[in-house]
């Protein structure tokens, strides 16, 4: 029942404090909302929505497959990124612009293991953005996600980035490790859309959605994906070693890393080991953390990617982990990642 004051009746203290608090949360609302505005301001211009044609299936000769996705322009001579699993098989790609403009796009590279692909357009006068630090990130910051859900072009949901290190398999059967959990809801269609911060910067690439649960989205990390886009746009491909473990990132305590004069107070946390790879035969066991790779320090999954390339394929290399609250160093040849 609500209830009203007269004309003559003093202000309760209550009353009156919770007036006081009215203008605050109004204020940080208003504060949110220009956020997110500013965003969309700065980011939608470069979104793209991604069309493509796909082969018929087998059994299906006379069937064109069609399909719709997102992607984000990172340079003005029209470089695209966008999902491996939105461009795969596809047979003609055409982007179009927020502006209306559409052109046909010709595929430079893909990269399902991560989910990522690179395409390109000829056009000028092109908005872009650029990546961020995703090693700067932390659990509850703000997060945006711009993309064509369902094919309603440029839709923007926000949201915040709801755990970090996450390890995701692709649809290539291969694990996508460093990705980012988010609440921003994602959709059919937001697949290869950026994840931006409260400054307009991507921290990930939307990839997927676990379905019926709501909430459950993920972001390959910005730090991986810039790397992977790089060798994309370099050679076409990402030619890389694998050990054949997931992992995910954990942070020690001060005193533990002062204790085992660690460089980095983080490492790989191994959590699953393939049958028969690399890591199998190495030694190494779930419940190890890697902190150490030939000599570098491994503090990320960002890292262990960048020293995983082309040139540790069919080598021994070193790995060194924490077990048992020890040090330990095993010895483990990478394989090619096909």
């Amino acid at each position: 029942m609500v209830q009203f004051l007269s004309a003559i009746d003093p202000p309760h203290e209550a009353d009156a404090t919770a007036s006081s608090e009215v203008l605050p949360d109004a204020a940080l609302l208003d504060a949110y909302s220009r956020t997110v505005v500013s965003v969309a301001k700065k980011v939608s211009e470069a979104v793209v929505q991604i069309k493509v044609d796909k082969a018929p299936r087998r059994g299906r000769r006379n069937s064109q497959l069609n399909g719709t996705g997102s992607g984000f322009i990172i340079s003005t001579d029209g470089y695209i990124v966008t999902n491996s699993h939105v461009v795969h098989g596809a047979t003609r790609i055409e982007v179009n612009l927020q502006n209306g403009r559409h052109f046909e796009a010709r595929l430079v590279g893909e990269d399902p293991a991560t989910d990522l692909a690179v395409v390109q357009i000829d056009a000028d006068n092109l908005s872009i953005v650029s990546f961020a630090d995703s090693d700067q990130l932390q659990a509850g910051q703000l997060a945006v996600a711009i993309g064509n859900p369902y094919g309603f072009q440029y839709s923007l949901t926000a949201g915040v980035v709801s755990a970090l290190g996450r390890t995701l398999r692709s649809e290539s059967g291969r694990l996508i490790d460093d990705v980012i959990q988010t609440d921003a809801a994602l959709n059919p269609g937001n697949s290869g859309g950026p994840l931006v911060d409260s400054h307009g910067r991507v921290i990930g690439v939307n990839t997927a959605v676990i379905l019926p649960a709501q909430g459950l989205c993920f972001a390959v990390a910005s730090n991986l994906a810039a790397f992977v886009v790089g060798k994309l746009i370099l050679e076409g491909k990402v030619r890389r070693g694998f050990i054949g473990i997931a992992g995910q990132m954990i942070r020690m305590t001060v005193q533990m890393a002062q204790q085992l004069k660690l460089e980095a107070p983080s490492g790989i946390l191994v959590q699953q080991i393939e049958p028969n790879g690399p890591a199998f035969h190495s030694g190494l066991q779930p419940g190890d953390v890697i902190i150490g790779f030939n000599e570098n320090t491994v503090h990320s999954i960002d890292d262990l990617h960048r020293y995983l390339n082309e040139s540790t394929i069919g080598q021994s290399c070193e790995l060194t982990v924490l077990r048992n609250r020890g040090k330990l160093a095993l010895q483990v040849v990478p394989a090619e990642l096909s």
